[in-house]
């Protein structure tokens, strides 16, 4: 019995990735239905008895806007067409942040990451979900070229209560499709991502303004423009 017991959580582990990796492969042509973080985050709403709507909609990598790619990659990303899918230095500076902060609030993490979170896992900061994040996302970058990982980035972003998506995002924010988005528009809904829901209900924060003219700045270096079609 008490093999059987020390042995579950292993096995637990193996048939979890293997689900994951099944889906990896699935997602390289066909569009997700939903995302974990969707369910989850729809949940939430419920639970709280908020009205929210679920509006997740997807278009190909070439119906989103260059501006958008650009200032995505300028605010999270800037190494994506180089890395592996982890990002060491950023990571680095995350874990000094914090030992001193003494919890886990930076996790350094790359565009990939993210997407592997978004996909499969919740929005926990404890280090086991950063490990099988890592798991999920050596697997994504392993299987998958990355304007496929992009794509699938762009498509699950939260941008707004119950907004995922460029799409959605572009229509709910600017009433118009994704691949419209001018420089300015684009700029404003990366500096969205980190905290979307707090954005989303501070939409004049000053942090924002800010964060949106350094992403336009970032934007006219040839990092952010590296890889990008």
């Amino acid at each position: 019995m008490l093999k059987w017991l020390l042995a579950l959580p292993f096995a637990a582990f193996i048939l979890f990735n293997a689900y994951v990796y099944g889906n990896i492969i699935t997602y390289r042509a066909v569009a997700p239905h939903q995302s974990a973080f969707m369910s989850m985050r729809m949940s939430e709403f419920r639970d709280a008895d908020k009205a929210v709507a679920l509006d997740y909609r997807w278009v190909p990598y070439h119906a989103v806007s260059t501006n958008l790619k650009k200032a995505l990659i300028a605010s999270e990303d800037a190494k994506f067409a180089e890395h592996g899918g982890f990002d060491w230095s950023g990571i680095q500076s995350a874990i000094k942040r914090n030992e001193k902060s003494g919890k886990v609030r930076a996790g350094g993490s790359t565009i990939s990451q993210q997407l592997a979170k978004n996909l499969f896992l919740n929005d926990s900061r404890r280090y086991i979900r950063k490990a099988e994040e890592a798991a999920i996302t050596a697997m994504l970058e392993a299987t998958t070229d990355k304007d496929r990982i992009f794509a699938l980035y762009l498509n699950v972003i939260e941008w707004a209560p119950g907004v995922f998506g460029a799409e959605a995002a572009s229509q709910h924010f600017y009433q118009k499709s994704a691949d419209k988005l001018s420089r300015q528009q684009a700029a404003q809904l990366a500096a969205r991502v980190p905290r979307p829901l707090y954005y989303a209900a501070n939409p004049r924060d000053r942090a924002l303004r800010n964060k949106t003219n350094i992403i336009l700045r970032r934007m006219g270096s040839r990092v952010a423009g590296y890889g990008i079609r």
